[in-house]
């Protein structure tokens, strides 16, 4: 196993890792190269989207629409399932897995983070972090400007209100709003 494969590894795996590799950096320069197209594309020709979507992203299910501009860091760890529609401006850090269910609708302006840095700077300097993977379940909708930090489930059936953190589990079948997110009511 190549020192790559090993900084790769602990990335996926939660470990702390040097994120400053020469090949990190590549694979995140050809991941923004596919990014730009996409965003670029006229709006008519949603076959090409879609083609570099499922070029791009781990696996990807039937029926999906994502609506540019669009950002993510490596797109091979995000994860989607059967009929996903994700507005404007869905930004993915998808350092660790990121596996969202079927019909899951985000709003405008969502913010999906994996990826953890140090708080003392010395150590931010350094370049390590670690990452923690996001799971969304099945018939979620999160509205507009929600942002989600690593590590949080959200469960089948919830609704996260607009404008919502969501920094710690979401149950099944509820709705959440707030900073930090917080179960109001459920269904």
């Amino acid at each position: 196993m190549s020192l790559f494969e090993e900084e790769w590894a602990k990335m996926l795996n939660g470990y702390i890792y040097e994120a400053s590799h020469k090949e990190f950096l590549h694979r995140l320069s050809i991941t923004r190269e596919k990014i730009w197209e996409f965003n670029s594309i006229n709006p008519s020709d949603t076959s090409r989207r879609e083609e570099i979507i499922k070029s791009l992203f781990g696996s990807v299910g039937d029926g999906f629409t994502i609506n540019p501009p669009f950002r993510c860091d490596y797109g091979c760890n995000i994860h989607i399932g059967n009929n996903f529609f994700a507005n404007f401006n869905l930004s993915i850090l998808d350092e660790a897995e990121v596996r969202i269910g079927s019909d899951v609708f985000i709003g405008p302006n969502v913010a999906i983070f994996t990826a953890c840095h140090p708080t003392d700077p010395d150590q931010r300097r350094s370049r390590i972090q670690w990452a923690k993977g996001v799971t969304i379940g099945d018939d979620v909708w999160i509205g507009g400007n929600v942002t989600i930090l690593p590590g949080v489930t959200i469960g089948n059936g919830s609704t996260i209100g607009a404008g919502s953190v969501v920094s710690h589990d979401i149950p099944e079948r509820c709705v959440a709003v707030g900073n930090p997110a917080r179960v109001i009511k459920k269904i």
